[in-house]
């Protein structure tokens, strides 16, 4: 599970109205049917206009300044292996981000009229995506990139051969393009990943739009607070603020766990990626120490994540890479034994 949190900004400056966001998420709308036409919903309502988000967080932004986040953009993307235990994704989904949100504002140490904020008190727009496509900031697309640009020079100097500007041999050009092609080390189904290209494989995901003001646009909701949770005395009174970022996420994998019964392993377990950053000795050892199968299960699904060694801290290297070396072997072993489950 991935879960981003961000004030939505443009060209430097915090976004003065969503629109310009809500038509970026009716991408997948274009050239679609009527009826193949995937709606917003909310808490307790379903098929709700692009309209009509934009006219309810644009018109709920009372006393807030320019230079103040006037919506959030939460994105929640599962990973391979949680989509699996989906058995209707769009709506399996929906059903997760709605209990979601009263995780979101549970995580808020914040009162209303002396009253813990509710599901009631917040105003979300959420949207289910099934596509993705490649952005230059990916590791494959940036690792593509020197073929790319081999390939652009080629395909130039192709242009000048026919107009007389250079001399030639255009087909040997096509045949190192081809084989620049071939060799670029990031495939999908025999072609070399560019940007803009469609990803394969299930990619569905959640994106929610939560206005900064709560329902009665009366008070500021910011979970891109500084404050952690706590109280402070402001004007002689006691005053809580403050928003669980960590606790957020660590409800949501449980939620997601609990409605959909997910045993969730390890290595995919948000505890696991604050270990591997506070105290790799620990997440190593926690790694080391799994049962047989499950170990062989977290290291299939590091594998496939792509091992973050680069982000291990340099006086630390060594220790880790023994590690990994001594249970790499072991795992090995494990997958291509048919008494492991994976």
């Amino acid at each position: 599970m991935y879960i981003t949190i961000t004030a939505q900004k443009l060209t430097g400056d915090y976004s003065q109205s969503v629109a310009d966001f809500v038509d970026y998420l009716e991408k997948e709308n274009h050239g679609l049917d009527q009826e193949d036409t995937a709606h917003f919903f909310n808490q307790y309502g379903d098929g709700i206009s692009a309209k009509e988000v934009v006219q309810e967080i644009d018109g709920n932004t009372a006393k807030l300044k320019k230079a103040e986040p006037k919506f959030y953009s939460i994105t929640v993307s599962p990973s391979q292996y949680e989509l699996k235990r989906l058995q209707h994704s769009s709506e399996d989904l929906k059903q997760y981000t709605r209990a979601l949100m009263k995780d979101y504002v549970a995580s808020f140490n914040r009162e209303i009229n002396g009253k813990p904020i509710t599901i009631d008190d917040i105003k979300y727009f959420a949207k289910i995506e099934h596509q993705r496509t490649f952005k230059g900031t990916d590791k494959q697309v940036r690792e593509n990139q020197p073929f790319a640009s081999q390939i652009l020079t080629l395909k130039n100097d192709i242009r000048k051969i026919e107009r007389g500007e250079l001399n030639g041999n255009i087909q040997e050009l096509k045949k190192e393009i081809t084989k620049l092609e071939k060799e670029a080390p990031h495939q999908q189904q025999g072609k070399r990943i560019v940007q803009g290209m469609r990803k394969e494989g299930n990619q569905s995901h959640i994106h929610i739009i939560v206005s900064r003001k709560d329902r009665s646009n009366n008070y500021s909701l910011s979970p891109g607070s500084k404050h952690k949770a706590s109280e402070v005395i402001m004007n002689g009174k006691i005053v809580k603020r403050g928003f669980d970022r960590d606790g957020f996420f660590t409800k949501a994998e449980q939620t997601f766990d609990r409605i959909f019964q997910y045993q969730r392993n390890y290595a995919e377990s948000y505890q696991s990626k604050k270990d591997f950053i506070k105290n790799p000795k620990l997440y190593f050892s926690v790694l080391l120490g799994l049962p047989a199968n499950e170990k062989a299960a977290a290291f299939k699904i590091l594998g496939k994540a792509g091992f973050p060694i680069a982000s291990i801290p340099t006086n630390q290297v060594q220790l880790a890479l023994k590690v990994i070396s001594k249970l790499k072997r072991g795992i090995d072993i494990a997958i291509q034994s048919s008494s492991i489950g994976i």
